[in-house]
C-alpha cells in the first residue's frame, strides 16, 4: 500500500476525491442526456432533431430509462464475479463515451441510417451504465474501515459532487444544444464522460491502492468456505414483506417524479414563457433545478433529522411526506395549465415549473434514502444481491410507467395527467400513513437500530441514484 493511498485531504482518503471527481463527470454526461434526449427526439426544426411525436419520444425514453435501471444489476454481478470494480468502471466508461460520440456525429457524416446509429449509440450507453454505475458507489465505502465515523462526511462529499455534475449538465449541454444544435449537446456529454474516464485512469493506482481490483465473490470464496443455504426465519419473512409493500409505493413516487425529463421537459419547451427580459432561458436548464435544490436543501434535511432525534419520523411516514410533496409539485403544474386557459398560444409562467421542481425535490429528500437503506437494514445478508436487483427492477418499472403516462398527454391533456398524478400521490401518502405502524412492526426494530455497520452509508448512496 503506497503513501499516496494512505495520505488524506481534509481528513479523508484522497481516493474519495478521485471517486467523487470520476462520478461528477459521469453524472454530467448522464444528466446531459436526460436534459436533451426528449427535446432532440421531438424537435422538428432545422436544429437537427428527429421530429418524432411526443408519444413516441416518451415511449422510447421510458424504455431507455428502464434499461438504465436494470443493467446495473447485471453489471454488478459481472464485477463481483469476473471483472472487479475497477475494470468494470473503465470498460463501462469507454462504452458510454463511444455511445455519446456516436450520437454526436453529424448526420451528413454517417453512411448508415441516422436511426441505426442512434439506437446503437443508446445501446452502448445502456451497457456501459450497467458496468459503471453500481461499482463506483461501492468503492467509496471500501476506502474506510468498518465502523469509521468519517463515512457520513465521506458520502456527503461524494453526494455533493454528483449533484454539481447534474447541475452543470443542464446548463452546459442545454446551452450548446440551444445555440448550436443537438449534436453539440451530445458532444458535451461525451467530453464529460472522457474527463471521468481519464480521471480514473490517471489517478486510480495512486489513490485507490488495490481497492476494486479483485472481484468480491472471488475474494469471498478465497477467504471463506461457508456457502450453506439457510431457510428464511419469521423475522426475515416479515422484513421482506415490508420491503415489497414499500417498494410498490416507491414505484408510484418515481413514476410521477420522472416526468421531469419527459412530460415536464416538453412542457417547459413548448408551453412555458421562458423570457427574462430579452433573454430566453433554454428549456434544458430546468433540468438543473432539481440538483441545485438538492445541493441547497440536503444539508438542511440532514440537520433537521438530527435535530428531531428520537422524534424523527419512521421510514413509512417520511415516504408519505414525500408523496404529499410530489402532489403539491403537480398542483403547481395544474396552476400552469390553468393559466393557459385552454389556449395553447398562451405561455405559462416559468415560476410554476420552478415551484414544481422545488416541491418534487422536497419529496425526493424525504423518500429517496429509503431504498438501499431498507435493503441494508432488512434484507438477509445471503439475499442482499437478489433483493437489490429486485429494487432496481422496481425503479425500471417506475421509469416505464412514467413514460407511458406522459405519452398519453395528447389524448388526455396535461391537466388530466398532472391532476391524476397529484390525486394518486395524495392517496398513496394517506395509505402510507395508515399502514405505517404495520410496516414498522414487520421491520422488527430495524428502524431504531442499524443491523449492519454501513446503513448510514447506503442511505446516502440512494440519494444520488437516478
Amino acid at each position: 500500500m503506497n503513501a499516496n493511498f494512505q495520505s488524506s485531504w481534509f481528513g479523508h482518503p484522497r481516493g474519495l476525491f478521485l471517486l467523487s471527481g470520476t462520478e461528477l463527470w459521469e453524472c454530467f454526461s448522464f444528466y446531459a442526456m436526460r436534459a436533451i434526449l426528449i427535446l432532440y427526439l421531438t424537435d422538428q426544426t432545422v436544429n437537427g432533431g428527429l421530429g418524432w411525436t411526443i408519444q413516441d419520444a416518451l415511449r422510447l425514453s421510458a424504455i431507455y430509462s428502464a434499461l438504465l435501471c436494470l443493467t446495473p444489476v447485471l453489471g454488478g454481478w459481472i464485477a463481483d464475479n469476473y471483472l472487479g470494480q475497477r475494470r468494470s468502471i473503465i470498460i463501462g466508461g469507454i462504452l458510454m463515451a463511444i455511445g455519446h460520440f456516436m450520437l454526436a456525429v453529424p448526420n451528413n457524416m454517417i453512411n448508415l441510417h441516422v436511426l441505426q446509429v442512434f439506437y446503437v449509440g443508446l445501446s452502448f450507453l445502456i451497457v456501459g451504465n450497467g458496468l459503471f454505475r453500481p461499482n463506483i458507489f461501492t468503492m467509496v465505502g471500501a476506502l474506510y474501515r468498518e465502523g469509521d465515523t468519517r463515512l457520513d462526511g465521506a458520502f456527503t462529499i461524494f453526494y455533493m459532487g454528483i449533484n454539481i455534475g447534474a447541475l452543470l449538465s443542464g446548463v452546459i449541454a442545454g446551452t450548446a444544444s440551444t445555440y448550436y444544435n443537438w449534436k453539440a449537446g451530445f458532444l458535451c456529454a461525451g467530453i464529460g464522460m472522457l474527463i471521468s474516464l481519464f480521471t480514473q485512469l490517471l489517478f486510480a493506482n495512486r489513490y485507490l491502492g488495490n481497492i476494486g481490483i479483485e472481484p468480491v465473490a472471488k475474494k469471498q470464496r478465497r477467504t471463506s468456505d461457508s456457502n450453506r443455504k439457510q431457510p428464511l426465519t419469521l423475522i426475515e419473512r416479515d422484513r421482506l414483506k415490508a420491503m415489497v409493500i414499500m417498494g410498490l409505493f416507491v414505484v408510484i413516487f418515481w413514476a410521477g417524479f420522472n416526468q421531469a425529463d419527459g412530460l415536464m421537459n416538453i412542457y417547459s419547451q413548448q408551453h412555458t414563457d421562458r423570457m427574462i427580459g430579452a433573454f430566453e432561458v433554454p428549456a434544458a436548464w430546468f433540468q438543473s433545478l432539481n440538483p441545485m435544490f438538492v445541493i441547497i436543501l440536503a444539508p438542511l434535511f440532514a440537520m433537521l433529522w438530527r435535530y428531531l432525534g428520537d422524534n424523527e419520523p419512521s421510514s413509512p411516514i417520511k415516504s408519505a411526506m414525500g408523496m404529499l410533496f410530489l402532489a403539491v409539485g403537480f398542483i403547481c403544474m395544474i396552476g400552469a395549465v390553468m393559466q393557459q386557459d385552454s389556449d395553447i398560444s398562451v405561455k405559462a409562467s416559468m415560476w410554476w415549473l420552478v415551484a414544481a421542481y422545488f416541491f418534487h425535490t422536497l419529496g425526493e429528500l424525504c423518500l429517496s434514502p429509503i431504498g438501499l437503506s431498507l435493503i441494508t437494514k432488512l434484507a438477509p445478508l445471503r439475499l442482499l444481491s437478489v433483493t437489490m436487483g429486485a429494487w432496481f427492477s422496481s425503479s425500471a418499472i417506475a421509469n416505464y410507467i412514467a413514460g407511458f403516462i406522459g405519452s398519453h398527454v395528447d389524448d388526455a391533456g396535461p391537466l388530466t395527467i398532472f391532476g391524476g398524478i397529484a390525486i394518486t400521490a395524495v392517496i398513496a401518502g394517506i395509505l402510507f400513513v395508515m399502514c405505517s405502524s404495520t410496516l414498522v412492526e414487520w421491520m422488527h426494530g430495524a428502524e431504531k437500530k442499524a443491523v449492519r455497520t454501513q446503513v448510514k452509508t447506503d442511505v446516502q448512496i440512494l440519494s444520488v441514484v437516478p
